[in-house]
């Protein structure tokens, strides 16, 4: 299981919200770039990097700071917040993004996100399916949406997605442990839904082929080998790491154990 830590940006500041309220703000680091580069002394390859003020304004702001750590380090960066048109990819890829995540816009635009599905191909467009009560919420998490969350995953699936990070936002940035159960189920119903399409072919073709990634709630390091024995693909680290409840060199073995 791959593990990425999260750095959300505000005012080009390295912040975390609870629950996605922009009200409960607590910045942690003025300097991104020197949080990234802690990342990777300690071996870590990936970096969930979010723009929020990207996600309120609807449109890429922070690309500065995502320029500035591609520039000066070697992490695989996913970059979301805000991306809404052809431009704000443009300028995310061209400024050292490795993948983008689309939530809202593949609510509210899904042909616009199935383009850039087309397009750039399922290694570098992951769908954000943030989930509140089992609905996608959009928009930075302040409005809600009426697609049911496991329906809205297969639709996408059915289209060539490859990449799923699902964010629970009543977990998120609580320090209380991830949705385990809602991640079970996910991957339960999509592999039922695969066993139904293919009765008639081997075990390997009713795994779920998609690459599930857990995000919100992570508070323990005993949370992590949980969510690999469930089937997650990688996992979304963010207060957990700055509030010291897990600490970088545990997850720097945790990473050399799987080497």
């Amino acid at each position: 299981m791959r593990i990425i830590p999260a750095i959300d940006i505000i005012d080009g500041k390295c912040v975390r919200l609870s629950k996605g309220d922009y009200s409960t703000k607590k910045i942690y680091n003025e300097r991104p770039l020197e949080i990234a580069k802690q990342f990777e002394a300690h071996g870590i390859q990936y970096l969930h990097l979010v723009d929020l003020d990207g996600a309120k304004s609807k449109h890429i702001v922070n690309h500065k700071v995502l320029e500035e750590i591609a520039s000066n380090t070697k992490l695989k960066i996913d970059f979301g917040g805000g991306l809404k048109t052809d431009e704000d990819l443009k300028i995310a890829f061209e400024c050292g993004a490795n993948q983008v995540t689309g939530g809202s816009i593949a609510v509210k635009d899904p042909e616009t996100f199935k383009s850039w599905l087309q397009k750039f191909g399922s290694e570098k467009i992951i769908l954000g399916a943030d989930a509140k009560d089992e609905k996608v919420a959009i928009s930075g998490w302040i409005e809600d949406s009426n697609e049911a969350l496991i329906p809205f995953i297969q639709r996408y699936l059915e289209k060539g997605i490859s990449y799923v990070i699902c964010t629970d936002i009543g977990k998120d940035g609580m320090l209380q442990g991830p949705s385990f159960e809602l991640y079970k189920k996910i991957l339960k119903t999509i592999k039922m839904s695969g066993r139904a399409q293919h009765r008639n072919e081997p075990e390997e073709v009713l795994r779920p082929t998609f690459k599930l990634i857990a995000s919100g709630g992570i508070s323990t390091f005993e949370e992590l080998p949980k969510l690999e024995e469930i089937g997650c693909e990688g996992v979304i680290i963010g207060k957990a790491i700055y509030e010291n409840r897990i600490s970088l060199k545990q997850l720097e073995n945790y990473i050399l154990n799987a080497l």
